[in-house]
């Protein structure tokens, strides 16, 4: 079994150039320290890009959610937005990238005095890391699809953990995901605090019935871009959508649903808690919806 970020091996990656703090070096040579706050601490935010036909898809937008991650804890990276992007795009031409390549950005608080929480112990120098590596979805998810199983963990309100920050800090979603794992799934679905669907560990999660998409209200799930995309290709194009809180029981009786992230897009399920749903993969408003979004993607290219 694999979860929506399966990819499959590329030897290009082997010999590949990763950014840190400015310098391009081999993989094997990719290095931070042991008192780095990400280390330590999971003190960082991070980013992740899709690189489709010479270019970075909807950029602009992923840059918003970094600025906002990097506002909301304080930390000044020492580069604009036009800086970073001019990093960004160095960093592919040292690799030769033109298409098909998943970027992870992290920005982190950097070295540390002392492996400790408080973060006015930090040297004043951020750390910063790309790495761009050739990575496309596996074809075989699109009919093979996903099994999903609940999760006891819980999507967290914005006072406690807000869930629409990308965090370095995972290991709730992780401890979720190794829950679902046990249940012989691919991906855990959560629930909000109050007991509605949410999210799941690392996509965000959409089902239709009666032809109707419906997904949470996104108080409590990640702030994806994909997400995003996908609400507003719905509206613009006549596909009946409900934002609202639904019941497990409602998801169980699904015609179809699907999970959506940078890497893999739309990624269709095919079962939710032992329950198989009855549309052969993908089903015909997944991929209606597959192909509005892969028409958006090209039109990014354009």
């Amino acid at each position: 079994m694999a979860g929506s970020q399966d990819f499959a091996v590329d030897p290009r990656n082997a010999d590949l150039k990763i950014y840190v703090n400015g310098a391009l070096v081999p993989r094997a040579e990719a290095k931070v320290s042991v008192f780095d706050a990400g280390f330590v601490l999971g003190d960082g935010v991070w980013e992740g890009l899709r690189l489709h036909k010479r270019a970075l898809l909807f950029l602009e937008t992923h840059l918003d959610r970094l600025y906002e991650g990097l506002a909301a804890i304080e930390l000044d990276i020492g580069l604009t937005r036009e800086a970073l992007t001019a990093e960004i795009w160095r960093t592919l031409k040292a690799n030769g990238m033109e298409h098909g390549a998943h970027l992870r950005l992290m920005a982190t608080r950097g070295e540390k005095a002392a492996a400790n929480q408080d973060p006015r112990n930090w040297l004043g120098k951020p750390t910063i890391v790309l790495t761009a590596e050739y990575k496309e979805p596996s074809p075989a998810i699109v009919t093979q699809g996903l099994a999903l199983a609940t999760a006891s963990i819980r999507c967290t309100p914005a006072e406690m953990f807000d869930m629409r920050l990308n965090s370095h800090s995972r290991l709730a979603l992780i401890t979720a995901l190794l829950e679902a794992i046990r249940a012989g799934a691919d991906e855990a679905l959560m629930l909000d605090p109050n007991g509605y669907v949410s999210s799941c560990n690392a996509t965000n999660f959409f089902w239709v019935k009666d032809g109707r998409v419906c997904t949470s209200t996104g108080d409590f799930c990640f702030n994806g871009v994909t997400r995003g995309n996908v609400i507003k290709l719905c509206r613009d194009n006549g596909i009946p959508i409900t934002l609202g809180d639904f019941h497990l029981a409602d998801v169980h009786e699904a015609d179809e649903a699907f999970v959506t992230g940078t890497f893999g897009g739309l990624t269709p399920v095919r079962e939710i808690d032992g329950v198989a749903l009855p549309a052969t993969l993908p089903g015909p408003v997944t991929t209606q919806l597959r192909a509005l979004y892969a028409g958006l993607k090209d039109a990014q290219a354009a």
